[in-house]
């Protein structure tokens, strides 16, 4: 399905790939026909960057198993980094904003994680906030009216750049960092457009990046206003949709 927003084109350098409810089936597993697609773009060349909410804890091992020789922009573009595991760049997001949202997620009792520098945080907490380098907070709320009233809340914060990544939770980086602002960033170092980049997501933290790329693929499984932002719609992530996508549009 090409939706009408603009013509694309079929020279892609580049490809960002989110994870989980992406690149990721229903068991958190690459299925073989995603792994051969990819294998194959990178043997014509094309990048393949893993675009994601996760920090580099997290999906550095999925970057390893595909054998990815590019860049990694991960925590929704608080931080980039090479193929060689180096940091590049690091966005903050500010201690006292974290101290606010903690006191939200005790006031309404959600269920919360978030991301330092040095750890994911789930089922405790640091008593020195202001001593970590603070990269994301994220809540997981199955009630829709306290969902609202955090939305609204988070939403008063002209220096919070606010997400999802699943219909259930909030997620929270320092404002103007997402995963648009990571691509470019990679694109600068690799001498490319974003014109050149296909980005395939699901949720609220794909749509710049799926807005900017020369064309921005969604899920089968992807959230109405991401189907509604994106160029072409693939199959579910249940479905190797990235195969079906790389196939279409690089292969």
């Amino acid at each position: 399905m090409l939706a009408e927003r603009k013509n694309v084109k079929k020279d892609f350098k580049l490809i960002a790939l989110d994870m989980d409810g992406t690149l990721l089936d229903e068991n958190g597993k690459i299925s073989e026909a995603n792994r051969e697609a990819i294998a194959q773009a990178q043997e014509k060349g094309v990048h393949v960057v893993l675009s994601t909410g996760r920090s580099i804890f997290t999906c550095r091992e999925f970057a390893e198993s595909l054998k990815l020789s590019s860049y990694l922009v991960t925590v929704n573009g608080s931080e980039i980094w090479d193929c060689s595991g180096n940091l590049l760049e690091r966005n903050i997001l500010n201690a006292e904003h974290v101290q606010m949202m903690w006191e939200l997620t005790n006031t309404h009792k959600t269920r919360f994680w978030a991301v330092t520098s040095e750890k994911v945080w789930r089922e405790e907490f640091p008593e020195d906030i202001s001593a970590q380098q603070w990269l994301k907070y994220g809540f997981d709320i199955d009630d829709n009216e306290v969902r609202a009233i955090i939305l609204k809340e988070l939403s008063k914060n002209a220096g919070l750049e606010i997400s999802n990544s699943s219909p259930t939770n909030i997620e929270v980086n320092a404002v103007g960092i997402n995963k648009a602002k990571g691509l470019r960033n990679v694109c600068g170092r690799l001498g490319i457009s974003m014109d050149e980049v296909i980005a395939m997501g699901d949720s609220l933290n794909d749509i710049a990046m799926i807005k900017e790329a020369g064309c921005g693929v969604a899920m089968g499984n992807a959230q109405d206003i991401v189907k509604e932002a994106a160029d072409w719609v693939t199959g579910t992530n249940a479905e190797d949709g990235v195969a079906q996508a790389i196939r279409h549009w690089v292969l």
